[in-house]
């Protein structure tokens, strides 16, 4: 059986919504671009440990998968590769659903943590749209 979090990824880069290797995962993270950097489960020390340094304070939730490099490597049709950001919420919320449903103990709480987000960050596009909606039409009120 194919793994859903594997096909999220695999659409995460058809879709453009991704920064794959090390050097454009930190160049999405330093731009505020990226919502979440997931690393190879066989990453180096050295890799680990500029994740680490990309997402501190920065507000990216940093997330090991359960896969290797060549699984990654494989699903994105390039070379070996140990992290990857991505850049969409919507996506990134549904791969950590995919992880959490594996794996409860290890992806639930990210997966709640990326789910908030999301809901906050559509509330406030919700909003913007209802705030230009009044800028353009003014209020409206209802009749008594």
């Amino acid at each position: 059986m194919a793994d859903k979090a594997l096909n999220y990824i695999g659409i995460m880069q058809k879709a453009g919504a991704c920064a794959t290797g090390e050097t454009d995962s930190g160049a999405a993270c330093r731009s505020g671009k990226a919502k979440l950097l997931l690393l190879a489960a066989d990453a180096s020390e050295n890799a680990r440990h500029r994740a680490e340094g990309f997402v501190y304070g920065r507000g990216v939730l940093l997330v090991t998968l359960p896969y290797e490099k060549t699984d990654l490597a494989r699903i994105l049709g390039r070379g070996v590769t140990s992290m990857l950001a991505v850049t969409d919420l919507g996506l990134a919320d549904a791969v950590m659903k995919a992880l959490a449903a594996s794996n409860e103990e290890a992806y639930g709480e990210t997966s709640a943590r990326l789910s908030e987000k999301l809901r906050k960050e559509r509330e406030r596009k919700s909003e913007q749209q209802r705030h230009e909606q009044n800028k353009r039409f003014g209020k409206r009120r209802k009749k008594a």
